[in-house]
């Protein structure tokens, strides 16, 4: 086994499922998946912090996402060893899940990807931003500009309830991400060539979830991805932004929890 320095946060025990969050967030945005273990005992869930983002330092070298992608795979490889696993991924989280099935293949069990980046720049096919539904006023007293702007781009329910679900589970790693790290990523933020391009289609059971009113990744660019995967089901969420694990947990949780009953 190799070593590795990003932390992570872990619960339960059996088949590894290793959850990867996106671009300068932690691994807490995924938190909200936690209650659909309550029924499904047999699942280690593994969340990592990546490189510069939460608990985990910076990479000593140039920060990409194809340099992300392999501290991935030292850190899968240092705490799984040759195990088989599953894995799903949010945002740029499902960048770096893609790469993780095309280079474990079929060790790899299946895919979960959460509004996952396919595209970045210009390159993407957005939806406006649109607010779904309002309170007014919300509760933003003491909140800093920069909450207040990130709220409704990433939140298509500008709800109280909303509002403190961004507070707790995205904020949090917004706040402690290394900001040059990010910056670099952000030039390179997308991997040389799809992963999918670079092995045959995957056999596993796959689950992909769009949002409609997703205005940062979008929901039509994903659907390619269906064409590399035979065994992936996909649902597209109306009223629901970037974050469909905190707008719509429910619905979240459901479909990630048959992902993983199909993959018993």
């Amino acid at each position: 086994m190799t070593e590795s320095t990003l932390r992570h946060v872990e619960f339960g025990s059996g088949t590894p499922l290793v959850l990867i969050h996106g671009y300068t967030v932690d691994h807490r945005i995924l938190l909200p998946l936690e209650p659909l273990f309550a029924e499904r005992p047999g699942w280690r869930r593994l969340y990592p912090d990546l490189p510069g983002h939460g608990a985990s330092p910076r990479l000593a070298v140039r920060t990409t996402a194809q340099a992300m992608a392999e501290a991935l795979f030292a850190w899968i490889d240092a705490e799984l060893g040759d195990r088989p696993f599953a894995v799903l991924g949010q945002s740029f989280g499902g960048q770096l899940a893609r790469a993780v099935t095309a280079r474990y293949g079929e060790r790899v069990l299946g895919s979960a990807l959460l509004v996952p980046v396919v595209r970045w720049g210009g390159g993407r096919t957005l939806p406006e931003v649109t607010v779904v539904e309002r309170d007014d006023p919300l509760p933003q007293e003491g909140a800093a500009v920069a909450e207040r702007v990130l709220f409704p781009y990433v939140m298509a329910r500008q709800t109280k309830e909303s509002w403190e679900q961004f507070q707790k589970y995205v904020m949090p790693g917004v706040r402690a991400y290394d900001q040059v790290a990010a910056a670099e990523l952000d030039l390179e933020f997308m991997l040389p060539q799809w992963p999918e391009h670079q092995v045959p289609p995957h056999r596993g059971r796959h689950l992909l979830v769009t949002a409609r009113q997703d205005a940062l990744v979008g929901w039509r660019d994903q659907l390619e991805l269906l064409d590399h995967y035979p065994r992936m089901a996909a649902a597209l969420l109306d009223g629901v932004g970037h974050n469909p694990q905190l707008e719509s947990a429910g619905t979240v949780r459901g479909l990630v929890g048959d992902w993983l009953d199909a993959l018993r």
